[in-house]
């Protein structure tokens, strides 16, 4: 058994002092991107066209985050009418019709489908639940993987992307048709892999889920009709957050629990704080606009690129607390439990930590179909290697599989391998004596903060090539490193990670 680290605290006014710097280093470093912003706003307008500002007067907005963009669109479109739609006939299921409420969740979510994406796409995703239900009939999850990969393949086949914009008027219902394909495939494997293991486990806690019935059309019509009302479930249809079979079929036949007035009128105004801190950041800071030109990336003073690379991240983290959030909040009102919303990423000091915090459930999925399947740890360091190779490979193949996604992907794969090394290592018997004997605990805890405070920078990095693309990573590598202007970057990072550190 490996050795345990002693877990301690440090003195309370160095904690203060932890805080106060790391508080006014990111306040000072939002503070210059702000002041480059306003300096370049004319340059800005005219390579983006700033769009006028509504929540601050006298404020012009950064409208060039596509995502924020896009779903701020739809839901005040529509999507939101019909989340509020949905919750209005789930209560009122769950009040005279109890044991019908999966009948009527895939009912309105598919016909709140066609009114978003038209007939062609709702045949579209139910051709893809066809072929996936009909593979997975096999019962060999080889043969599931390998049908369901095809088809989220012909997501970037340019001749299927031509015929499906012909079917729409605007852009932006091809893309909401894509977004809601990619999702509807996690579900189609959760669904898939858990029917080909379901034999093996007659009697055990997924029997109820699939029983062991014999072959003929019956069982493939409820089988077809689980999985349809489980990829069309209306809050978590677009855009997730991923839930999967397992825990949905599970929670679906329990009783619905009541849900408490003073909790949904907590939830909204929450989601509305954060929408608001959300828009905030793109009227004072046209951090995306600048991301874009790599002239401005450049010329950007060191305290102002750093503030650009902490706003990326953290307005990537509020805008994912409200589009989480709100499905979040329509999921609890049918007795269901969403995964956990993202943690912020200021207290993110491990690549490990930022895939099991921030998307709970695509980490869950990941951990559930690919990673256990394979070996998980429990094998030799090779198998260890693409155990955690393969989860990354697969996010980056679903996002599109772009230069810079690869390049991301392959950043977090060496970063957890490296955090995993370096924790077998210091765990080691010999190093971890000496380090017990030389050490203090509060000194261990320091010297921790200060390791996870290199980790933090390069996964800052890796959300970098991420979100803006290799080559705002390559700019903000060359300048944080190789220029020598690394302390201005890491030492309010070492202030965070030294409060937030624990060592296990």
């Amino acid at each position: 058994m490996a050795p345990k680290w002693q877990q301690t605290s440090l003195p309370r006014l160095e904690m203060m002092v932890y805080w106060i710097l790391s508080f006014f280093s990111h306040l000072y470093a939002f503070n210059q991107l702000h002041k480059f912003s306003k300096d370049h706003e004319s340059s800005l307008d005219r390579e983006v066209q700033l769009e006028r500002g509504f929540l601050i007067w006298g404020f012009k907005k950064d409208p060039t985050d596509f995502e924020w963009s896009f779903w701020n669109e739809w839901a005040w479109r529509s999507l939101l009418w019909s989340l509020i739609g949905h919750a209005m006939v789930s209560r009122l299921t769950a009040h005279y019709l109890p044991q019908y409420r999966m009948a009527v969740y895939m009912i309105y979510g598919v016909f709140s489908a066609g009114w978003h994406l038209g007939v062609r796409g709702v045949v579209l995703l139910m051709l893809h639940l066809s072929i996936s239900l009909a593979v997975a009939q096999m019962r060999s999850p080889a043969l599931s993987w390998c049908c369901s990969l095809l088809l989220l393949s012909t997501l970037n086949i340019s001749a299927v992307q031509d015929l499906q914009r012909g079917w729409y008027t605007s852009e932006e219902q091809y893309f909401l048709l894509l977004f809601s394909t990619a999702v509807c495939g996690l579900r189609c494997i959760s669904f898939s892999l858990e029917l080909c293991w379901s034999p093996l486990e007659a009697g055990g806690p997924n029997h109820r889920r699939f029983p062991l019935q014999n072959k003929g059309l019956q069982p493939l019509i409820s089988q077809l009709y689980k999985l349809t009302a489980y990829c069309f479930y209306h809050p978590l249809f677009y855009n997730g957050p991923i839930v999967t079979y397992k825990d949905f079929s599970e929670q679906v036949e329990r009783p619905v629990y009541k849900v408490s007035m003073p909790y949904v009128l907590g939830g909204i105004l929450r989601l509305c704080i954060w929408w608001c801190l959300a828009e905030m950041m793109i009227h004072f800071m046209y951090m995306h606009a600048i991301q874009g030109n790599e002239a401005y990336l450049e010329v950007l003073p060191p305290w102002a690129l750093g503030g650009l690379a902490l706003a990326l991240v953290q307005f990537f983290f509020v805008k994912y607390l409200v589009l989480f959030g709100t499905v979040s909040l329509f999921v609890k009102l049918d007795g269901l439990d969403s995964p956990a919303l993202p943690r912020c990423v200021s207290i993110m000091y491990s690549f490990t930590g930022m895939w099991r915090y921030f998307d709970v459930g695509l980490y869950k999925w990941l951990i559930r179909y690919i990673y256990v399947p394979l070996g998980g740890a429990r094998h030799g360091v090779f198998r260890k290697l693409v155990s955690a190779a393969l989860p990354f490979g697969f996010v980056c193949f679903w996002h599109g599989c772009h230069d810079y996604l690869q390049c991301w992907a392959l950043l977090n794969w060496v970063g957890v391998s490296v955090e995993k090394a370096l924790g077998l290592l210091f765990s080691h018997p010999p190093l971890h004596h000496i380090i017990v004997r030389c050490l203090s605990p509060r000194m261990q805890r320091r010297g921790f903060a200060l390791i996870s405070a290199f980790s933090t920078a390069m996964l800052i990095l890796s959300n970098l090539v991420f979100l803006g693309g290799i080559h705002v990573g390559r700019i903000f590598l060359k300048r944080m490193f190789v220029q020598g202007l690394s302390f201005k970057y890491v030492h309010p990072v070492f202030e965070a990670r030294i409060h937030h550190y624990r060592i296990h």
